[in-house]
């Protein structure tokens, strides 16, 4: 089943009340729409399908059109929002779900035209992470970045959050007068606001406790590895490989939020950790990146970057492409890095020759078979300093 911000429009007490039908246990049915114009670059409406499965939704059907902008209204145009209403009918479907980010007003006016509750990929990329988020410091950045999300999202959230006699009224009447609408909109912004203070800083002790332990292990002169890659590239079970650990490995999206580090000693005897982070998607929520920049410092200090590519992904070269986008953007771009191409086992053989011509330094894996994992160790400690 898919979390609260699916059924309902996130946020902690501000939360609107679904207008999907049926037992709470069915399986929602949600609609997806995007403008092929946009940027789709890894999966387009494919990989928003496989984040809508990830969080428990059946994908009902698909509504695209072909514009250069997003309607400011609507998002899409007005022949194709009755399309999609008449789909919505049709299919008996209780989500929107929109390829884009949309702003309060597109979603406020695309749920009164088709009926049913319109999420963007924002917010189901953090309801994902909020279902995945096992330990106190992974529900703690989800958190704060959900209220980040919904704080500028308050504003004229139905009538009952409207303005009531404020401004100046005749004869200086209505000067700082305020009606309960705004009066109950602000208490909502103060409680988030104050909320989010205390998650950040909940989030910036973590930090500094993980700090801390990174600047023992550069006294004791221990070099660091950290796995990087797109969602579900197979991280986790190449960690496991490598290290001997336990961690979970599933076929999901963002199945590990929450880093894992641990310790290796190389062929030549050095020891270094390794350590395994949470995975990237096309147009990853900057409220996340913000989030998480905590966890995903174990990327940014270490001393070598094993960026894990999906092999069997047709668009594996633009994965990578939008993975080195957020190394870059959390200040990781000149760290020393090594493709890892995983699952060459399922992988067709051209598609691995292709990868490894267009990155000859590259070390073709299999974390499932252990095949290639001998060369992969020795390209770490060559690598490493």
């Amino acid at each position: 089943m898919p979390g609260p911000w699916l059924v309902r429009s996130g946020g902690t007490d501000v939360v609107e009340e679904s207008r999907a039908t049926g037992p709470p246990d069915a399986e929602p049915r949600a609609v997806l729409l995007g403008l092929d114009a946009e940027e789709q670059g890894p999966g387009g409406l494919g990989e928003l399908e496989r984040l809508a499965e990830t969080d428990g939704v059946a994908v009902v059907g698909r509504v695209m059109q072909s514009r250069r902008h997003p309607d400011p209204a609507t998002y899409l145009g007005s022949g194709k929002v009755t399309e999609l209403a008449q789909l919505v009918q049709d299919e008996s479907a209780a989500l929107v779900i929109a390829d884009g980010e949309l702003s309060p007003g597109q979603v406020r006016n695309l749920e009164d035209r088709v009926g049913a509750r319109v999420v963007d990929r924002t917010a189901l990329i953090l309801d994902i992470f909020a279902q995945h988020a096992r330990s106190s410091e992974g529900k703690a950045q989800v958190e704060l970045a959900q209220l980040a999300y919904q704080l500028p999202r308050l504003t004229g959230q139905g009538t009952s959050m409207s303005r009531v006699g404020g401004g100046r009224m005749a004869g200086g009447a209505g000067t700082g007068v305020r009606g309960p609408g705004e009066q109950r909109l602000e208490t909502q912004r103060r409680h988030l606001r104050q909320r989010m203070a205390t998650l950040r800083r909940q989030v910036t002790q973590t930090g500094r406790r993980r700090e801390r332990t990174r600047s023992r292990r550069r006294r004791n002169q221990v070099p660091s590895v950290a796995l990087t890659g797109y969602t579900n590239a197979g991280k986790s079970a190449l960690l496991n490989r490598l290290t001997g650990a336990d961690v979970l490995v599933q076929d999901a999206l963002f199945a590990t939020l929450d880093p894992t580090v641990r310790r290796v000693r190389a062929p030549d005897g050095v020891e270094y950790t390794v350590a395994d982070t949470v995975g990237f998607v096309r147009h990853l929520p900057h409220q996340l990146v913000d989030a998480f920049r905590s966890t995903l410092e174990e990327v940014v200090e270490a001393d070598l970057v094993l960026h894990v590519v999906d092999a069997s992904a047709p668009d594996a070269m633009a994965q990578v492409t939008t993975v080195r986008g957020v190394l870059y953007e959390i200040g990781a771009r000149d760290h020393t890095e090594l493709l890892a191409l995983n699952k060459i086992d399922v992988a067709p053989p051209e598609w691995v020759a292709a990868l490894r011509s267009a990155y000859p330094d590259a070390v073709p894996v299999s974390a499932l078979t252990g095949e290639g994992i001998e060369d992969l160790r020795a390209a770490i400690a060559a690598a490493l300093p």
